[in-house]
């Protein structure tokens, strides 16, 4: 005795699955949609190597300008006490310092991730309804331009 409920969540489960292989097919058949869909990816990296670089510019200087009293002491003097000082008496510009750390280290993780292992499925679903909402709306979209 199946009960419908289990068979709406086998059916949503394969949902999914469904649309990734319309994708592959749609991708197959439509060049220009794969092409379309790979200047979107690039434009993405862009994108966060632009905001990385951004930080590394503007906060970063700030943050290490704020700490170059700790850091000249760290340099004649290191231990992890002075540290610690730095980080909890200078919260905002270690802080600062530290979202810039973790930035780059994301963006490196994530297009390494992605170079080693390819794009994942759920990714390449979001980018390709992405490039048909461009499409949709045409030359009125700022991303039209760079996608075809």
């Amino acid at each position: 005795m199946d009960e419908p409920h289990n068979l709406e969540g086998n059916q949503a489960k394969a949902t999914p699955k469904l649309d990734l292989e319309k994708l592959n097919l749609e991708a197959a058949l439509d060049p220009k949609l794969t092409q379309q869909m790979q200047k979107l990816h690039q434009l993405t990296i862009y994108g966060r190597w632009a905001f990385v670089a951004l930080l590394w510019l503007v906060v970063a200087p700030w943050s290490l300008w704020s700490l170059r009293a700790e850091i000249a002491l760290a340099q004649q003097y290191f231990t992890w006490v002075l540290v610690r000082y730095a980080i909890v008496y200078n919260r905002l510009p270690s802080l600062a310092l530290g979202f810039c750390i973790a930035m780059t280290t994301a963006v490196l993780v994530w297009q390494s991730r992605n170079i080693i292992w390819g794009l994942p499925a759920a990714e390449k679903q979001r980018l390709h309804q992405q490039v048909l909402k461009i499409s949709q709306q045409g030359v009125s979209h700022p991303l039209w331009k760079w996608i075809n």
